[in-house]
C-alpha cells in the first residue's frame, strides 16, 4: 500500500523512546551550535547509532545513545567541561557528547556547502577525521562527501569502509526525514 501511494520504502516510525528525549536533544543542540541547530540530523544520527536505545552496546564497546567508545568518552570530557563525568549511558551526557563531537568536528572540515561539511563530519564521527582528510586528498571533487569522496576507500577493512560510506547518506538522506518536525535538518 506504502509503495502506491508514493511513501519510501524505507517508511519507519520514530521509536517510542526517543519522544523523552526530545527536549534535551534540542537544548544540548542549541547550547553548542546555536538556535538554528541541525536538530533532525542529530536526532537521525542517535537513530542510526542506537536506536534510542539509554542502554545500547555495541559488540566493540561503544556504549549508549551515541554509542561512543571509552576513549571517546575521555576525550570529549575534556573538551567540555559539561562533559567531565564522562557517563556515556547518561542520556542528556550522551546527547551532548553527540552534539559537541559533531561541532568539533563540523569545525575542522572543509566542504562545497553545509550539508556536504555535515556530511564529513558524520563519516569522521563514524570512522574518523583522519580518515576523511585522507579521502579528500585522494578525491577529485574533495569538497563533496555524498556519493563522491566518502565513496574513496582510503585503506579500511571493504565491511567498514561501506559502513562508513552508508553513515552519513543513510542519515542525511533517510532518518532525518523523521524528525523534520523537531527542528532544521543539516541539507535544508
Amino acid at each position: 500500500m506504502l509503495a502506491c501511494c508514493g511513501a519510501p520504502a524505507y517508511a519507519q516510525a520514530i521509536p517510542r523512546e526517543a519522544l523523552q528525549h526530545r527536549a534535551a536533544l534540542k537544548r544540548e543542540a542549541q547550547r553548542i551550535w546555536g538556535l538554528d541547530a541541525p536538530v533532525a540530523t542529530f536526532a537521525a544520527q542517535v537513530h542510526q547509532e542506537s536506536r534510542w536505545r539509554v542502554d545500547a552496546r555495541s559488540p566493540v564497546g561503544a556504549l549508549g545513545l551515541a554509542q561512543f567508545m571509552p576513549s571517546t568518552a575521555a576525550w570529549i570530557g575534556g573538551v567540555d567541561a559539561g562533559l567531565s563525568e564522562r557517563a556515556p549511558l547518561n542520556p542528556t551526557w550522551a546527547l551532548r557528547g553527540l552534539v559537541t563531537y559533531d561541532k568539533w568536528l563540523f569545525d575542522r572540515i572543509k566542504a562545497d556547502n553545509a550539508c556536504e561539511r555535515m556530511a564529513f563530519a558524520l563519516s569522521a564521527y563514524n570512522g574518523g577525521l583522519g580518515w576523511v582528510y585522507k579521502r579528500q586528498q585522494r578525491s577529485e571533487k574533495p569538497g563533496l562527501c555524498l556519493g563522491v569522496t566518502c565513496a574513496i576507500n582510503p585503506g579500511i577493512y571493504p565491511a567498514s569502509q561501506r559502513e562508513n560510506a552508508h553513515y552519513p547518506e543513510v542519515i542525511l538522506r533517510q532518518h532525518e526525514q523523521l524528525y523534520r518536525t523537531w527542528g532544521r535538518g543539516s541539507c535544508e
